[in-house]
Parts: structure tokens; sequence; C-alpha cells
């Protein structure tokens, strides 16, 4: 499937900003499932340095600089892409959950290298014992990971209502697991905490999520929004994401951005301004189908 994806970021400023730094993480990644055609990014006002490159996890990141007092700041990205549909996986053919837990650890560590960095707490998903009694609920002994893997998911979309309202984005994963509220990102992060907590390698992923109205109804302009879901290495298939808020793996309907540790590390818009006072935030998302 491809899309035509528009994200627009504006911030209001109580205050006169006099100078501003941010580093934006709005261009989809190009990986085997997905491809970038194009993508641009323009803001208003125009900042004075543009430097593009790659964070450690090779997602594409825009860093721009603003001089000159401004009172509002509008960021507005365009990309087109590609998704290809999800891959038919035989979730049985996978290693046990405890194999791959070992081969990230210790002497043999060489095999499972590049999935390391992510069994490892991060500043948004601890590693706790509760987290681990959860889970293996799902992970019994010997059991395949990625079997494993989407019973955990069905029982976090089971477990949990999607409620905007009952968090923020600071909102503590300890905390979202005793209220089970939240949005797809508590979700997410929850997932993390789990599989980390038994030594399994699972990273955040930002992105978006194509959304289909009712029928009959038309779909409104702006009602997309980001969306965030997990991933989880899956030997011998690799990385395989997984979206416990639909409780689906993700396919064609799912962009991606970018992934890390938790939200922290592609957060789509971060900055540091000088000035402002307070500050309204709006963002609008499309993701709209390309005909043909």
């Amino acid at each position: 499937m491809r899309y035509t994806v528009v994200h627009q970021t504006t911030y209001e400023y109580e205050q006169e900003v006099s100078i501003s730094h941010h580093l934006l993480r709005l261009a989809p990644r190009g990986e085997a499932r997905q491809h970038c055609f194009s993508h641009t990014v323009a803001l208003d006002p125009s900042p004075g340095v543009i430097v593009p490159r790659l964070d450690m996890f090779g997602n594409p990141v825009t860093f721009v600089t603003l001089e000159g007092a401004h009172r509002q700041l509008q960021i507005t990205s365009h990309s087109e892409v590609e998704v290809e549909p999800g891959r038919d996986l035989d979730p049985s053919a996978t290693n046990t959950w405890e194999s791959v837990r070992q081969l990230c650890q210790g002497d043999t560590v060489t095999a499972g290298l590049a999935a390391v960095p992510f069994t490892f707490a991060s500043p948004l998903v601890p590693r706790r014992a509760g987290f681990g009694e959860y889970a293996r609920i799902s992970f019994t002994p010997d059991r395949p990971i990625l079997a494993a893997a989407l019973e955990l998911n069905r029982r976090i979309f089971g477990d949990f209502k999607y409620d905007p309202r009952a968090t923020t984005v600071t909102t503590p994963v300890e905390e979202v697991f005793r209220q089970r509220r939240g949005v797809c990102q508590d979700f997410a992060h929850f997932g993390l905490a789990c599989l980390r907590s038994l030594g399994l390698p699972a990273r955040y992923v930002s992105g978006y999520l194509e959304t289909r109205p009712a029928p009959g109804r038309v779909k409104l302009a702006g009602a997309d929004a980001s969306h965030a879901w997990l991933s989880v290495w899956c030997p011998p298939f690799g990385w395989v994401d997984l979206d416990p808020t639909n409780n689906i793996a993700a396919g064609e309907r799912h962009v991606t951005l970018g992934w890390g540790r938790d939200y922290n590390d592609v957060c789509p818009v971060r900055g540091v301004i000088v000035g402002g006072g307070r500050h309204q935030l709006r963002v609008a998302v499309d993701v709209k189908p390309v005909p043909g």
C-alpha cells in the first residue's frame, strides 16, 4: 500500500521565543518492507540551520535552529511511502524464548549483539519483577518466542482499556499497569517492560496507523494520529512488530518513522527554546492511500 503522509505540528507561544533548537524525527524509515519515495519538511518561520543526519538507531533526524523572535512555529512534513503486507510467519518455527534470552547473554552474545541494547531498562521502561510475572503467564517453559509474544499482545489488548484521558506522556509504566488504562504509547511501554523483565530484546516503534472511517462516513482531515507499537526479536525471522493497542501484527497500514528504547528516543518533535512562556500545541496527521 502506498500512502501520502502529512504531519503538521503547531506551537503557539504566550511570549516571544528568541531562539530555539529542535530535533525532528518525521521522515519514514527505509527498510525491508517499507520504501520512502519522498520526504520534505517546511518550517514557518524558516530555520537558519538545517542539518539532516542519522541517530544511533539509524533513524533519520533533522536538527534545526530558529533565530529571531517568533510567537508561533509551524512544522509541516510531507512524505510518500509504500508499505508491503506483513509477513506470514509460523510462530512455532521461532526459537524458544529461553534460547533467545541466552543469545543475548554471556559468552553467546555475538549471535544477538544487535538486539542486546534492547534487553536493558531505559528511562521510560523499567525492569520489574511484577512485569515479568505478568509476562510469564504467556512465556511458559520452552515455548517459541513469537507464539508467547502474540499471546502477550492479546492479553494486553484484553486486560487494558484504551483511554486517552487516563495518562499523559509522563505517566510511569507502573501506573499504567495499576490502572490498566492508557493509550498506544503506554501499551507499547508496558509490553516492552514485560519482555525486558524476562531478559528479552524488544524495541519501541514510532509511526502512523492508517485509520478508516465507519461505513458511510467521510474521513476527516487531520483525524489520523501518531501511533506506537513494539518489536520483538524472534530468531530466525528477526524483528517482528506487534501492535497491542489493536491486537494485531503490524502490517501494511503501519508506517514506521523510527525505533528506539522508548518514546524518548523517537519523539517526533523535540526542542529547547529561549523565552516563550506557556504554549499551546496542535497536531494534525493525514495518512491517505495513493489511488491506483
